[in-house]
């Protein structure tokens, strides 16, 4: 019961992309590596407005940003 209480409790987990992190994420066999700025995020010296639409860029589909670099958990049921 402590188990599935800690880890319902873990399954909101939310990180807020703030000005300066770097963030890192691997990806089809290679490292993508971003800077979160005030006005977005620099991805390969290209300024980019969202963490998502690097995901974008990177993946060619649609991912929410914060869950491809992490700062998300994915709902476990």
């Amino acid at each position: 019961a402590t188990r599935q209480m800690l880890a319902q409790e873990n399954m909101g987990a939310k990180v807020a992309a703030t000005a300066g992190m770097r963030l890192a994420r691997e990806w089809a066999g290679k490292r993508h590596e971003v800077v979160v700025v005030e006005n977005g995020v620099i991805y390969q010296n290209q300024t980019f407005g969202s963490l998502s639409e690097v995901a974008r860029h990177i993946t060619g589909k649609r991912w929410n940003g914060p869950r491809f670099f992490g700062l998300r958990q994915a709902n476990v049921r």
